[in-house]
C-alpha cells in the first residue's frame, strides 16, 4: 500500500507540475487540461491515506502534505470557474432584443452523420448566430437548408476536420476568410449587424489542438489565438471571439489570451460547460467559447443536447449596453509586462519548422 501510494501521488504531482514548464510541446501543455480530474485524484489519494493510517511513516507524511498543497492549488485553479466565483460578465438586468444576439458553438465531429440531429439543435434553439466547426463538403449539402433561416452566411468547408460553416439571421458586413497562421487552417473575420444598426466584431477559430496525432507543439495554436487576441483588442466595435478554441477556460494560454485582447469569460462565475469530450463523462475539458468584450452582459449559457457528435454544443445569449463597459471593466484581467512580452514572443514565434 505504501509503494502505491508514493507512486500514485508521484504521478499526481508531476502532472501538476509539468504545466509550470513553460514549453510548447504536447507533453507538457496537455495536463493543462485535467485539472477537475487531478483534484478528484489528489482527493482520492488522501482518503486511501486516511483508510492506510500510518502516521508513522515520514515519507507518507510528507506525501500526504505535498498533495493536500496540491489540492489548495487546484482548488485555487478551479474556483474561478464555479458558481460561488466572481462573475466577469454581469446579467443583464433589462431586456433589450434589438441590441441581443443568440450564439451556438458547436464542432459536429466531421465523421458524425446525424445531420438532423444537428439541425434539430438548431432549430429547438433558434441562435441569431451558428458556428459549426469540423464541417466537410458533405456537412455543408447536409445542412444547406439551414440558408432558409440564415440567408446571410460565411462557408469554408474543408475535408481535414478544420472547415467553418458560420450563419447569421443578421447582415453580415465584410466578411474574410483568414489563414493567421496555417495554410489549412481557416478563421472567420467579420462584422454583423444587430437590429438595433450596432456592429459586433466577430472572430470565429478553430486552432489545432496540441496532441500527438495532430500537432505536437500548442505554437501554432498559441500564435493564433493571441493575433486574434490583438485584432479583438485593437477593435473600435463589441468583440465576440468564438470556436473551438482547443484549450481550457483555466490554462496559462488561454488567460494570457484573455489579459492581451481584454475579453471576458462568461463561463467565470458560472460553471464549467465542459463540451469535450461527450462520450467519456470522466475525462470532459470546456474547449468551445465564446468570448465577448465588455460592451456585453449575458442573458443565457448553456451546453445543449449532443447529436453524436464528440463535443456538446454550447449557447450563448448576450447583449450590448452602452454602459456595460464602464460597470464591467473592473472585470478585464490585467496584463504584467512579462505577460506582454510572452504575447509578442508568441505572436512572432516560427512555426515553419514545427511538424
Amino acid at each position: 500500500m505504501e509503494i502505491a501510494l508514493i507512486i500514485f501521488g508521484s504521478f499526481l504531482l508531476i502532472f501538476t507540475a509539468l504545466p509550470f514548464i513553460r514549453q510548447d510541446h504536447w507533453t507538457f501543455r496537455v495536463f493543462e487540461y485535467p485539472r477537475i480530474q487531478k483534484l478528484v485524484l489528489s482527493i482520492l489519494w488522501v482518503v486511501l491515506w486516511a483508510i492506510h493510517n500510518d502516521l508513522q511513516n515520514i515519507t507518507l507524511l510528507i506525501f500526504l502534505g505535498a498533495i493536500i498543497c496540491n489540492i489548495v492549488y487546484l482548488i485555487y485553479q478551479i474556483y474561478p470557474f464555479t458558481p460561488i466565483g466572481k462573475k466577469q460578465v454581469y446579467k443583464a438586468s433589462k431586456i433589450d432584443d434589438d441590441n441581443s444576439l443568440k450564439v451556438m458553438i458547436s464542432n459536429v465531429y466531421e465523421d458524425n452523420i446525424n445531420y438532423k440531429g444537428c439541425l434539430e439543435v438548431i432549430h429547438e434553439n433558434n441562435p441569431d448566430l451558428i458556428l459549426l466547426l469540423e464541417t466537410s463538403h458533405k456537412w455543408d449539402r447536409e445542412t444547406e437548408s439551414l440558408e432558409k433561416d440564415y440567408e446571410h452566411h460565411v462557408k469554408v468547408p474543408i475535408d481535414n476536420t478544420y472547415g467553418m460553416l458560420f450563419y447569421s439571421k443578421f447582415p453580415i458586413i465584410d466578411p474574410e476568410v483568414k489563414y493567421l497562421v496555417e495554410d489549412q487552417i481557416p478563421s472567420i473575420d467579420c462584422k454583423v449587424e444587430l437590429p438595433s444598426g450596432q456592429l459586433v466584431q466577430v472572430y470565429a477559430v478553430h486552432p489545432t489542438p496540441p496532441v500527438p496525432n495532430e500537432n505536437p507543439r500548442s505554437t501554432e495554436r498559441d500564435k493564433e489565438l493571441l493575433i486574434v487576441a490583438e485584432k479583438a483588442k485593437e477593435s473600435k466595435l463589441p468583440v465576440i471571439v468564438i470556436g473551438d478554441l482547443n484549450d481550457v477556460a483555466w490554462s496559462y494560454t488561454t488567460e494570457l489570451f484573455l489579459k492581451m485582447s481584454e475579453l471576458l469569460d462568461p463561463r467565470r462565475g458560472r460553471g464549467f460547460f465542459n463540451t469535450f469530450h461527450a462520450k467519456q463523462p470522466l475525462l470532459q475539458f470546456p474547449l468551445d467559447h465564446a468570448f465577448i468584450s465588455a460592451d456585453f452582459k449575458l442573458r443565457d449559457l448553456r451546453k445543449l443536447d449532443n447529436y453524436d457528435s464528440d463535443h456538446y454544443p454550447i449557447f450563448a445569449h448576450i447583449q450590448f449596453e452602452e454602459r456595460a463597459e464602464d460597470q464591467q471593466e473592473e472585470n478585464q484581467l490585467d496584463a504584467t509586462q512579462e505577460d506582454k512580452e510572452v504575447a509578442a514572443e508568441k505572436r512572432n514565434a516560427d512555426t515553419s519548422d514545427n511538424d
